[in-house]
């Protein structure tokens, strides 16, 4: 069974929480006992790089000339200072790159191409260029994809013109921002042609074929550009595709591949577990990284090109607080086991179901039509304040992290499925070895960060007023910092039920 067409993903949330050394109570109970997190900041450490928001997912390659789309960016590079963004079809024709004459003869068109990256650059995003779709007049067949703009997902009726269209693309590319610059880039060879995104039968074949093609022609313009793949959904291929490169001395500089918290179990690992949402993600992270481990190639960067905890339009998932919990424990989990990980996405201009209907429908971005933030954001910029070098602390629910400067910084959560209530949680943190006398604590809760009563009072309107999104904004804006007193080095917090509480020692 196919994972369904990716118009679905999903988004997240923070909340600290404490070393569990009670039984936890059911869903829906008090918590009968805090629970005691011991902060330790002379504990051993280890490098804690922000793999989680280095690169996000985007909509189609063209919408990134609009305003929306621009906007919506800054804010989520102010929030993360993310550095790459990655999106679908660049080759399709709405973009312009390709055409032929009467008599077969290939044209390229580089104008809407130049503002796409000019734009990306502008405001301080690199592209991770992902080589999709085929230009219908170089396609083998018309085979297009149900997405809404109708990608054309058949492999090329002639190689020849395929390999002459990468190179004529990269050796633009390198002329107008020099190498350099593209250098560091990154170029993934097509999305998820394991599903319906690939129409080369048999699909893992013909696939090998297009990687091969496209890696020698993009490493013939310059060695130092970087390709990569096999960018596939469900974690599927990678031990097969590093063997083929090996084997067949095909260019290969990083692997990339995709999945998300509700993939089924069966389409990843072939197996008839039912894995949590909360599980999956991680679970097949490290499945990779033992694949590349024990591969030809075991030193390649594992880039996790896609990833959310839905690739449905799921409100009460991408849309709510369940995020931030969510969120913060992929990171726990995933950590150490992959170089980038892109969530997707950073907006909600996005059109693989067709044009956006209302603010909140599921949709996979950081920021809901109208630029309104969703809790997702705030738990991205919450766990932007983390640290960059991780303290051992034995908790399941927590991050314990030190800054450059010295700042120790503590995350908590209190997880619980998107479908159920959950009961808060008191957390009692003692921390040894600071000097600091008091905490500054964010919370991201129904309380803190959402937007959602707001918009409910409003009558949920399809199209809000100006003066609604204006109302929207600040309703769903964080409230600020509480500053707390440290009593011999304990702080004692309640965190709701999926919530999220960034701790700053001072």
């Amino acid at each position: 069974m196919q994972k369904p067409s990716r118009s679905h993903r999903p988004v997240i949330f923070i909340v600290a929480m404490a070393l569990v050394l009670s039984v936890a109570p059911a869903q829906g109970q008090a918590t009968a006992h805090p629970e005691l997190i011991t902060a330790d900041a002379n504990a051993p450490s280890r490098p804690f790089p922000h793999f989680w928001e280095k690169m996000f997912g985007s909509g189609r390659a063209i919408l990134s000339l609009r305003e929306s789309y621009r906007r919506d960016l800054r804010e989520v590079k102010e929030a993360t200072d993310f550095e790459y963004v990655r999106f679908h079809a660049i080759f399709h024709d709405e973009v312009g790159v390709y055409q032929e004459d009467s008599e077969g003869r290939a044209t390229y068109n580089f104008s809407y191409l130049d503002q796409i990256y000019d734009g990306l650059l502008a405001n301080g995003v690199r592209p991770f260029v992902e080589l999709s779709f085929m230009p219908r007049q170089l396609a083998a067949n018309d085979i297009l994809h149900p997405f809404w703009y109708k990608p054309n997902v058949s492999p090329p009726k002639d190689w020849e013109k395929w390999d002459q269209l990468i190179t004529a693309f990269a050796k633009h590319l390198v002329e107008r921002y020099g190498i350099d610059e593209v250098a560091s880039w990154y170029f993934e060879v097509w999305n998820e042609p394991n599903i319906d995104f690939w129409a080369g039968e048999p699909k893992q074949a013909t696939y090998w074929q297009l990687y091969d093609h496209t890696a020698r022609a993009i490493k013939k313009v310059n060695t130092r550009l970087r390709v990569g793949g096999p960018a596939t959904a469900q974690a599927a291929w990678v031990d097969a595709f590093i063997e083929h490169c090996a084997r067949n001395n095909v260019p290969l500089d990083f692997v990339s591949t995709h999945v998300y918290g509700n993939d089924r179990a069966q389409d990843v690992f072939g197996t008839n577990e039912n894995i949590p949402r909360d599980k999956m993600v991680c679970r097949a992270v490290n499945k990779v990284h033992e694949q590349i481990s024990a591969s030809p190639m075991p030193n390649l960067p594992l880039i996790w090109s896609e990833f959310n905890a839905s690739y449905k339009n799921e409100p009460p998932v991408t849309d709510s607080i369940y995020m931030g919990p969510w969120l913060a424990d992929t990171i726990r989990r995933c950590d150490g086991l992959v170089d980038i990980m892109a969530y997707w996405t950073f907006s909600d201009v996005f059109e693989e179901q067709g044009v956006v209907k209302t603010p909140f429908y599921g949709g996979f971005g950081l920021i809901a039509a109208g630029g309104i933030p969703k809790p997702s954001y705030h738990a991205f910029r919450l766990l932007h304040k983390l640290g960059d070098r991780r303290i051992t602390l034995n908790s399941e629910s927590a991050l314990l992290t030190l800054r450059s400067d010295g700042t120790v910084v503590l995350a908590v959560w209190n997880y619980a499925s998107p479908d159920q209530p959950g009961s808060t949680r008191d957390f009692v943190v003692h921390f040894k070895n600071t000097k600091a006398q008091q905490a500054q604590v964010w919370r991201l809760d129904s309380d803190h960060g959402d937007v959602h009563s707001a918009y409910e009072k409003m009558g949920a309107p399809r199209y809000p007023t100006q003066a609604e999104l204006q109302q929207l904004r600040s309703a769903s804006a964080l409230i600020a910092p509480e500053t707390r007193e440290l009593k011999n080095g304990e702080l004692t917090l309640d965190v709701p039920a999926h919530g999220l509480a960034l701790v700053e020692l001072k």
